[in-house]
């Protein structure tokens, strides 16, 4: 998938920048609390990368779920997200995107940059949800198919345990992610495409998929899709 500009002309909106100390990954000290965490490594790996923090200064608290402002954001930081080639007719709201966000809150730039960068949200996103396995996942593979070329292979469905559960929407993007390998079933072939998705279980996936787009490099997409 590729992206399209879309410039709108006359008046230039000053260019989004994105506060990570605002978004409920904090700080970049040492984590103290990954000592029984699988995916640990993956996770200091992407601190060191600046992608994402902890809920204070030595806490990943890798357990706890996320919202999906706090989804969104982790997309838009691990693949550079922004709207520096968009032209604004006037200053955007997150509101003119999203009627349930808050013009004021923390992540408003972050909803403005996702909804003209080709993720698949709704508009009536509720920005303080908490996210599910699927959601996150789904959004995830849109903003990277969106902004990297990426090789085209022919797709084999996986079957797994759960596959019913699976909402029929996220079907496609799901199953790339599970054949590409940036997502994975449980040792009883399980996804749990229904569950509150961790904060540990984003992470690996944001890490997964930046190791795949490290290993089948192309030229990245530079422009939002719209």
């Amino acid at each position: 998938m590729k992206a399209t500009r879309k410039l709108l002309a006359f008046s230039t909106f000053a260019l989004l920048t994105l506060s990570m100390a605002q978004q409920g990954f904090a700080a970049s000290a040492p984590f103290t609390d990954l000592q029984n965490v699988a995916a640990k490594n993956k996770i200091m790996a992407l601190q060191q990368q600046g992608i994402l923090r902890g809920v204070d200064d030595h806490r990943f608290m890798p357990d706890a779920t996320i919202t999906a402002a706090q989804g969104i954001q982790l997309i838009v930081s691990a693949f550079h997200l922004n709207i520096d080639n968009i032209r604004f007719i006037k200053e955007p709201k997150a509101t003119d995107y999203f009627a349930k966000a808050d013009n004021d809150a923390w992540y408003s730039n972050v909803l403005i940059i996702a909804a003209n960068n080709g993720l698949d949200l709704p508009a009536d996103l509720e920005p303080e949800q908490i996210w599910t396995k699927e959601q996150f996942i789904h959004q995830l593979m849109l903003a990277m198919e969106t902004h990297y070329d990426l090789p085209m292979i022919k797709i084999a469905p996986r079957d797994f345990a759960d596959l019913e559960q699976l909402n029929p929407s996220y079907q496609g993007t799901i199953q790339r992610a599970l054949v590409l390998g940036i997502a994975k079933l449980d040792d009883g072939q399980k996804m749990h495409p229904r569950d509150a998705i961790t904060r540990q279980e984003a992470a690996e996936i944001i890490y997964n998929a930046l190791e795949y787009v490290k290993a089948h490099p192309g030229p990245a997409e530079s422009t939002p899709a719209k």
